[in-house]
């Protein structure tokens, strides 16, 4: 592979890379935390929902950095956009550690809140090099609002 096929396979492993580093954090079945201790709400999505709507998160996040970075990073603002992404991944699987890891709510609604300033600034810097990418990001976006919101609920819930 080479050129822009394997700057997109790496693109694509990356953020792969992260997704599977956040799954190391989350509870196995029968987890005493998360499935016996923590209050959630009535309205909290079932468990097998998470993991194929991540996966397809973390691949539309592959596509979108290779859309901004596939043609170098010379190129102005590329990047500032590629640093800002590459927070907001750290940001991802610091709040898997922080909510799953360190069985901490109020940790991870603090992290959550931080990752969803990093992706708004992630989403506006991809839309000045590519508008197709930061599209990509928003539905990524809408999942972690939805996610931030259902974190400040359990937060709640387990004072």
């Amino acid at each position: 592979m080479k050129g822009k096929t394997g700057m997109l396979v790496a693109c694509l492993v990356l953020c792969m890379g992260f997704a599977f580093g956040g799954s190391l954090f989350t509870p196995v079945e029968g987890s005493a935390w998360y499935y016996e201790i923590l209050n959630k709400p009535d309205w909290n999505p079932p468990d097998w929902l998470f993991p194929p709507v991540w996966t397809v998160l973390f691949l539309m996040m592959g596509v979108s950095l290779w859309l901004v970075v596939r043609d170098g990073f010379d190129r102005p603002g590329v990047k500032l956009a590629s640093a800002l992404f590459g927070v907001q991944l750290l940001l991802n699987l610091g709040w898997s550690a922080a909510f799953f890891g360190l069985q901490s709510p109020m940790l991870g609604f603090i992290e959550i809140l931080i990752l969803w300033l990093a992706i708004v600034m992630t989403i506006v810097r991809f839309t000045a090099i590519s508008r197709p990418a930061a599209l990509l990001l928003v539905p990524y976006l809408l999942w972690v609002s939805f996610a931030s919101y259902l974190n400040f609920t359990i937060w709640q819930l387990n004072p």
